[in-house]
């Protein structure tokens, strides 16, 4: 027995000892370039919710549960994360410092550790490529801790390895996106025919005034995105564009009420009671593509109720279509639809 021990403290001892020729902390850096030009590429690191979408530690647990808080971009932007089934897993991101286009940092803190990984990140752009430099700063290890350093870099790599070919597909389908839009008409009145669709999504009454109701729309839309993403664990290519639908002609009131969705392919069990599904029927539909700030659609809008009074058609509640995520009201891209009945 009396041995054992003495064997015990001898490794104790050694190990302890060999970790004082061991950095308490470790700094690396990893250099990576990606084809795609820098106005596409830097909004997926300074926009959390994109930045968690491609990146491989949580693009790749189907069991972590992500909270954002505002502002959702840029300097101020927040998050939370938790392995709903490993306590020990869980953690907090915060963008400290935004220079647009050119730098950012970032703090990521794991578990109870009082300090940080500093995540400094650096875009070079390079013609229609972009060059992102990542300066790694791990935290401060104890004595009997500091063999973590030896494997911290080799994860990194392999993260950001992974996570950077996630976000090369990520953006090639949204450069297609971008020139299916380019083939748009916009502002002109199309007639479509609609099919059956499942949303996903929450009610809300808000105030109509000013730029309270675009303000309103970005937090929920930002709620349910959360929810589909993290929450059910959707993939990009397992949901659509997002779905606002709300009286044709509320844009009138002082205040108005409207549901917002996200399709998604079948019904599943939810246990959130904030979140309920709607079904949108097959149906006839008066289309008008609109670009430009959100107060402007109400001449499109216009122009859908027109032209259904001079058919002398029945209206359903009208259908807006976010063809990009709603963050901006001054340059809002929209599909309106005003589904129509003899």
């Amino acid at each position: 027995m009396k041995f054992g021990v003495i064997i015990l403290v001898f490794l104790v001892g050694a190990y302890a000892l060999s970790m004082f020729f061991v950095e308490e902390n470790k700094n690396f850096t990893i250099e990576k370039e990606i084809n795609y030009p820098i106005d596409k590429v830097f909004p997926q690191f300074n926009n959390l919710q994109n930045f968690t979408s491609w990146n491989a530690f949580f693009a790749d647990n189907k069991n972590l549960s992500v909270q954002y808080f505002t502002p959702y971009e840029g300097l101020g932007s927040a998050m939370s994360y938790v392995d709903e089934k490993d306590d020990d897993v869980f953690g907090d991101v915060f963008i400290r410092y935004e220079n647009p286009e050119k730098t950012l940092k970032l703090q990521l803190f794991e578990g109870k550790k009082n300090t940080p990984y500093n995540i400094d990140l650096k875009f070079i752009p390079k013609n229609d490529k972009t060059k992102i430099i990542w300066y790694i700063h791990t935290p401060k290890q104890s004595l009997l801790k500091r063999s973590l350093n030896l494997i911290s870099e080799d994860y990194w790599v392999n993260n950001i390895d992974k996570s950077m070919k996630n976000l090369y597909q990520l953006l090639g389908k949204k450069v297609d996106k971008e020139i299916q839009r380019e083939n748009l008409k916009f502002d002109s009145l199309i007639v479509e025919q609609q099919d059956q669709q499942l949303l996903l999504g929450i009610n809300v009454s808000t105030k109509n005034i000013k730029d309270a109701l675009f303000r309103n729309i970005v937090i929920n839309h930002n709620k349910v995105a959360n929810f589909v993403k993290m929450d059910l664990h959707k993939k990009n290519d397992e949901y659509g564009e997002p779905i606002l639908i709300t009286d044709a002609d509320n844009f009138k009131d002082k205040e108005v009420s409207y549901f917002y969705g996200i399709p998604l392919s079948k019904q599943e069990k939810i246990t959130d009671n904030n979140f309920s599904f709607r079904t949108l029927n097959p149906s006839k539909q008066y289309v008008i593509f609109y670009k430009g700030n959100y107060a402007g659609r109400v001449q499109a809008i216009q122009q859908l109720l027109a032209k259904a009074k001079r058919d002398t058609m029945r209206m359903g509640d009208l259908q807006q279509t976010f063809l990009e995520e709603p963050f901006t009201e001054s340059n809002t891209v929209m599909k309106l639809s005003l589904p129509v009945y003899k």
